[in-house]
């Protein structure tokens, strides 16, 4: 796996810091621009890291947060709770997760933990989106669900903060 050098610029950019653990990009936006890192689950320095999809497209991220702040995690949270096949598939997105993080190698402080709240929660959409964006779908129920609700995101000109 690899990332380019212009890659990790245009992701520093969006998120406005230097990016760590970036071991590539799974999902670019239309336009060619990274929108969904791959991270390593061990930053530089040592720190286990769990999430293994990150966003860094600044567009999706402010509409995810206005998702987020409507109720939507709360909402799915308790569909998981009635719903036993929703559930299933979440649990299997969670797997699906964790298989994925473990080909970038084993870290025993985080394993079993995936991220956004998997497999019994949502708790951060931003991770189950990029989870969507990276897998496509039918991988992730909720990250399917989020991203059909943010619509072509990809449609306004990209930004990339100064």
């Amino acid at each position: 796996m690899s990332v380019s050098d212009e890659d990790l610029a245009t992701i520093e950019g969006q998120l406005g810091r230097t990016p760590r653990g970036v071991a590539e990009v799974s999902w670019r936006c239309p336009c060619g621009k990274p929108a969904v890192a791959k991270t390593e689950p061990r930053l530089p320095g040592g720190t286990p890291f769990p999430t293994t999809y990150y966003l860094t497209c600044p567009r999706a991220d402010s509409a995810i947060g206005t998702l987020e702040a409507s109720g939507l995690m709360t909402e799915m949270t308790e569909r998981l709770g009635r719903d036993e096949e929703l559930a299933a598939r979440y649990r299997a997105a969670h797997e699906s997760y964790l298989a994925d993080r473990e080909e970038l190698g084993h870290v025993e402080e985080i394993d079993g933990i995936s991220a956004g709240g998997m497999p019994t929660r949502v708790k951060c959409l931003h991770v189950l989106v990029a989870h969507s964006l990276a897998k496509g779908p039918g991988v992730n129920p909720l990250g399917d669900e989020a991203l059909e609700a943010l619509g072509a995101f990809w449609e306004k000109p990209c930004e990339v903060r100064p």
